[in-house]
């Protein structure tokens, strides 16, 4: 009984902060979340049997998962009339009539930064 006190006021203590492991807002701009962005369009772009690219027309939501390298990230893409694999995707003009498409994307990418390494865990396009 006596070993369960301490046990149970360090959960009492403990309990609000394992809560806030959430998702929280970030800047747009800052760089490891632009990277984080890239490489979420570049996957999507190979991922896609479209001979067509897709480029970033806005962010919708960007967040980092607290104490992690987890980012969350809404994209709004449209298709352009490159290829995706022209090299000036970002500047190349969007797709007008029937070939004309938009999509929203949710993905979440985790990150090691001081190895360049970034792995997508989730990637849902409608």
């Amino acid at each position: 009984m006596l070993l369960q006190v301490p046990l149970l006021l360090g959960l009492i203590v403990l309990g609000p902060h394992v809560d806030s492991w959430g998702f929280v807002d970030i800047s747009k701009s800052t760089d490891f979340f632009r990277m984080c962005v890239e490489f979420a369009k570049f996957q999507f772009n190979q991922a896609q049997p479209d001979e067509y690219a897709y480029k970033l027309l806005w962010v919708r939501r960007s967040q980092r998962k607290q104490y992690s390298w987890i980012y969350l990230m809404e994209l709004e893409m449209g298709r352009t009339v490159c290829k995706k694999h022209d090299e000036d995707i970002d500047n190349c003009p969007l797709q007008e009539g029937p070939g004309e498409k938009q999509v929203d994307c949710t993905f979440v990418v985790d990150t090691r930064p001081w190895f360049s390494q970034f792995t997508l865990l989730n990637s849902t396009c409608v």
